[in-house]
């Protein structure tokens, strides 16, 4: 908080190093009052805008008095003390019109208009106002601002509730940031004066006198004078004081013309046939319409040749900064809305108001573009880190990179799981391949009977009975030996819990989901296991004998 006093030179000097609540609106092209070209220029020179004597008296003072009666009745209305007060959070600052001792609530008052009441009496905050508030509980921390209109009576105030907004929050960060870089690019232009137009120099009036003859004339001084002040009229219009003064020019020569028109008629109330008199008066007449029609053809186009190059140069200002964003993320970029500077000009009648809208349209484009770089610069992060050692699944981490990125993580994740998965059931498909040629090749050693005579079954059956596990190994330590180790030892031969019961080895115990046995039975298992594939061997050979 800042101990400062309005108009002291230490409050200027406060809100000139200080980004305020109260301008940005302004910064964000979105105020009614100052536009942010006018903001920009206040901030480089350190001058405030001026107001007359009027507006200052009736508008700004008014609204502080009003502001202080205000006041009480909100916090009649609350239950707690509200205090003026200054504070800053770094370069971001805010002016409350009242802040409670717990700083959970802030105060903001505005003086009362019929429409500004209508709407907040509608629990509508007009967008013009948003970004004061949120700056607001942004720099403070208040929890709440309770947004006020009245003329300071209870009859005619009106109120509502404004919360902080995340998105609002992350725009005026940004829009702040870029505001900054602006700043530091800013060259100021001179003061728009707005311009009034002036017309060439005066012609002498026109005197004409005839009695059948004309008997006194100053035609010929006058066309001389009128054709050296129609080609002095400057037709190279670029400024806004040029096309005023163009402006007003076209309107002078119509009312030469109608002045020309004039003399002529008087001319003729007189006579008839004066033909050298009308010739000059027709000539100057003509003059004076090719320079009013030339002026009039080339206001129209150079308005809009101006206006096209204020917006090509703003196209291609926003197209070298997405240019160099592009750089930034590596080349991954997701296509954005194309700023509208056509429309943001359109209706715009001066030079200057065409430029701001520009300008505006293309800070504000600059902060789009910077929030989107900055989400795909995160994304890009989150799958370098999520993937390392399944990069090649990511290929397409383009079409990734415009997700949010709870739902980015969720994708990586699944899909790694499912490659895992997919890997681990192709492994397996592998070793049940080797396992099965492994049997075919020991199958196929198997010597031929030397008789032809099938032996008695139960004689076989005898000699090739399943082998019985002697008598386990007992331990009086804890069974380590899992499964799925057995499993890693006799690969490709993969075997089940009641596989191996089926062969006299139960688990001794369970772990979790795994099934433990001894270390100590794991050469009584291999032997069972040796045992058990003779027997199936030569179980099958017999058969075939007497398939024979």
């Amino acid at each position: 908080m800042h101990n400062l006093v309005q108009g002291t030179d230490e409050w200027a000097n406060f809100r000139l190093h200080h980004f305020g609540a109260s301008e940005a609106a302004a910064m964000l092209g979105l105020s009614s009052k100052v536009k942010r070209t006018e903001l920009l220029h206040m901030k480089h020179t350190g001058t405030a805008k001026e107001f007359s004597d009027w507006v200052q008296k009736n508008i700004l003072d008014y609204g502080h008095e009003v502001e202080a009666l205000a006041r009480p009745i909100i916090e009649d209305l609350i239950g707690e003390d509200l205090y003026p007060v200054t504070c800053s959070d770094g370069d971001l600052s805010a002016s409350c019109d009242g802040l409670t001792m717990s700083e959970e609530l802030a105060f903001e008052h505005k003086q009362h208009n019929a429409a500004l009441a209508e709407s907040v009496r509608n629990k509508i905050l007009p967008e013009e106002h948003q970004p004061q508030c949120q700056q607001v509980m942004m720099v403070t921390g208040a929890k709440k601002v309770i947004f006020t209109v009245s003329d300071g009576t209870r009859e005619n105030m009106e109120y509502m509730e404004v919360f902080p907004d995340p998105a609002w929050h992350e725009r005026i960060r940004a829009g702040w940031a870029q505001f900054k870089k602006d700043l530091a690019a800013y060259v100021p232009e001179a003061v728009e004066v707005k311009p009034i137009g002036r017309t060439p120099e005066t012609l002498p009036a026109l005197r004409v006198e005839v009695t059948g003859k004309v008997t006194a004339s100053n035609l010929i001084e006058f066309r001389d004078h009128a054709l050296a002040v129609f080609a002095g009229i400057n037709r190279e219009l670029v400024t806004d004081q040029h096309f005023a003064d163009a402006e007003k020019t076209v309107k002078w020569c119509g009312e030469v013309e109608s002045r020309l028109e004039a003399a002529k008629e008087h001319a003729l109330s007189q006579t008839q046939s004066i033909d050298e008199l009308f010739k000059t008066i027709d000539a100057i007449s003509s003059e004076a319409r090719a320079v009013r029609l030339e002026l009039d053809k080339l206001v129209s186009r150079r308005k809009v040749e101006i206006k096209e190059g204020i917006i090509l140069k703003a196209k291609a200002m926003y197209e070298q900064h997405i240019a160099g964003l592009k750089e930034e993320t590596g080349g991954p970029w997701i296509v954005l809305t194309a700023p509208d500077f056509a429309g943001a000009a359109k209706g715009k009648r001066t030079v200057a108001s065409i430029q701001d809208a520009a300008n505006t349209v293309l800070a504000n484009a600059k902060i789009e573009a910077d929030a989107s770089a900055k989400r795909i610069r995160t994304s890009l992060a989150c799958i370098k880190d999520e993937s390392v050692g399944y990069e090649f699944l990511f290929a397409d981490k383009l079409a990734l990179v415009g997700k949010p990125i709870e739902d980015l993580q969720l994708v990586i994740r699944t899909r790694i799981s499912d490659h895992k998965a997919a890997e681990e059931k192709r492994i397996e498909a592998e070793r049940e391949r080797i396992r099965k040629e492994e049997q075919e090749k020991a199958e196929a050693k198997i010597p031929a009977p030397v008789t032809t005579s099938p032996a008695p079954i139960s004689a076989k059956q005898e000699q090739f009975a399943p082998w019985t596990a002697p008598a386990r190994i007992t331990s009086d330590a804890a069974p380590t030996l899992r499964l799925g180790q057995i499993n890693e030892r006799l690969a490709p031969i993969s075997l089940t819990a009641d596989g191996l019961a089926s062969l006299g080895f139960v688990h001794a115990a369970t772990g979790k989901a795994a099934k433990l046995y001894h270390e100590e039975i794991f050469p009584q298992i291999c032997a069972a296991l040796i045992r058990h594939i003779e027997a199936v061997s030569g179980e099958q050979a017999m058969l075939r004998q007497q398939a024979a």
